[in-house]
């Protein structure tokens, strides 16, 4: 039998290192917010097909949706003087279902408020004189109270459900001492916070809405696995109460790894598939909630199986030790 519990100090290393070179790429490259909690203005133009072919006449599908994103990014900051994002994304013709549409969405975020009416007229000729565009784009203003309420609430539901946890564990495992499982399983669950934090600073994606349900998501996720494994170990506890703490949970992890891992397996293979249909028909939305998933889903079940219960059998084992040197020594 693997030796899962013997190699633990790896998965702790593993886990602090992506950890670490997210808290210094967070120091290198900031956090990168999304509109949502900056807030700013939100240009949506639907482009006009046959003009765009005709501007980048000769270049790749990919070669032009490149070149269009740069060009919005150029234009908006030499016009308005702010940093923008661009994006472009489909969407279905309301008069011909079949037919798609392309849409560059411009982003402009700023603290200090929205565009005001004069650099939405210029933003909106100079964008107009390159790419051609007959419809008038859509603007909407985002406050920066929304994404702000929105963190809050997320991290209020954090805190709310990790008490919640602590308690279930606290009376449904009383065989492992509940209180101490409880605790365990909520810094697995803020372990996968900080790696999918991790991995969004160090490949600079947006932080936005999107990211805070995925989060979320994954914790459920991840506590579910956990449960599983603390469930085995709690069988095992009354079937093998001889054997050591480490080796229990040893065996408990292995009697459970190929559910564990075939289950991720499914849910990966499903998410991987809506990612290759959103980046196909690059929508935007789905592709913005997935990532996240699919970094959670991955953390999740290592977390459960390599930080969860290997934390528990460390508190086990000093707790071990603390009595036998409380012990009176005899003469």
């Amino acid at each position: 039998m693997v030796d899962l519990m013997g190699k633990k100090k790896y998965f702790f290393i593993l886990s602090a290192v992506i950890i670490i070179a997210g808290i210094v790429a967070l120091f290198v490259n900031g956090l990168q917010l999304d509109i949502s909690f900056q807030g700013g203005t939100v240009m949506d133009i639907p482009l006009d097909s046959t003009q765009i072919n005709q501007i980048y006449k000769g270049q790749t599908a990919d070669q032009v949706k490149n070149s269009i994103i740069t060009d919005a990014e150029k234009i908006t900051s030499d016009t308005v003087n702010k940093i923008a994002t661009a994006q472009l994304s489909n969407t279905y013709n309301s008069k011909n279902t079949t037919q798609t549409l392309q849409v560059l969405t411009v982003k402009i975020a700023d603290k200090q408020g929205s565009l005001n009416d004069a650099d939405l007229a210029n933003l909106s000729t100079a964008l107009k004189a390159k790419f051609k565009f007959t419809q008038n784009p859509s603007i909407s203003n985002v406050s920066p109270s929304i994404g702000s309420e929105l963190l809050k609430s997320g991290v209020l539901a954090l805190v709310l459900s990790s008490l919640c946890i602590v308690i279930y564990i606290w009376i449904r495992f009383r065989i492992m001492s509940g209180p101490s499982a409880g605790v365990m399983a909520v810094l697995a669950m803020i372990h996968d916070a900080l790696i999918m934090l991790a991995v969004y600073t160090i490949f600079k994606l947006p932080v936005n809405e999107a990211f805070i349900a995925a989060v979320l998501t994954i914790l459920g996720y991840s506590m579910n696995d956990t449960i599983i494994i603390y469930d085995r170990i709690r069988e095992n506890s009354k079937l093998l109460r001889k054997t050591n703490i480490s080796e229990l949970v040893n065996k408990s992890i292995i009697q459970t790894l190929n559910r564990s891992i075939n289950t991720v397996v499914t849910v990966l293979i499903c998410l991987l598939s809506i990612l290759g249909f959103s980046m196909y028909y690059n929508i935007v939305s789905i592709k913005d909630f997935i990532l996240p998933l699919i970094v959670g889903i991955i953390s999740g079940c290592y977390s459960s199986i390599f930080i969860a219960s290997p934390l528990w059998v460390l508190w086990k084992e000093s707790q071990a030790k603390k009595k036998i040197r409380s012990k009176p020594v005899k003469a």
